[in-house]
């Protein structure tokens, strides 16, 4: 028996954290800025800005590999090629994160605590949009379940999207 071909349920569901992501991206923008211009001045509603791009850039990363990684994969989620995709670009963002944080440790232009607070919350907020888009979705696992009298499979005639039957 071969895997699910995860492409046409998981895919969906990636796209929704994406558009979650710009929404999160723009709130992080506005309220990291303002609070750190009122916090700090300027320097502040930089590190409020510079924050929120970078959580939006690592989330946006993590469903883009994903995506990817499907495409490549051909929907096989147990193949080599989806984990090593998924994971370097994981073990990327770990150095990009790390080389970022080094070259903006000790600049006067970016509040480096306003940073690093828009950072964390836009860490805890990415894993919420993960949570809940992921919790929502009706990914079928085509799982033979007792009882069941087509053997399990996956009812490929409605939409993953909607759960509406196909024209």
């Amino acid at each position: 028996m071969t895997a699910p071909n995860a492409l046409d349920h998981v895919r969906p569901v990636f796209r929704r954290i994406l558009v979650w992501a710009a929404v999160l991206a723009v709130a992080l923008a506005v309220v990291g800025g303002i609070v750190g211009l009122l916090v700090s001045g300027t320097p502040g509603l930089v590190g409020g800005l510079l924050g929120a791009v970078l959580s939006v850039v690592f989330l946006g990363l993590t469903a883009l590999s994903v995506l990817v990684a499907l495409r490549v994969s051909k929907g096989q989620m147990i193949s080599g090629a989806f984990f090593g995709i998924v994971m370097g670009t994981w073990i990327l963002k770990f150095i990009l994160f790390l080389v970022v944080l080094l070259l903006l440790r000790d600049r006067a232009w970016v509040d480096f605590p306003v940073l690093a607070i828009v950072i964390i919350v836009g860490v805890v907020g990415s894993l919420v949009i993960d949570v809940v888009a992921v919790a929502k979705a009706r990914i079928p696992i085509g799982v033979a379940l007792p009882g069941d009298s087509d053997g399990g499979a996956a009812d490929r005639s409605t939409d993953p999207e909607s759960g509406h039957p196909r024209n």
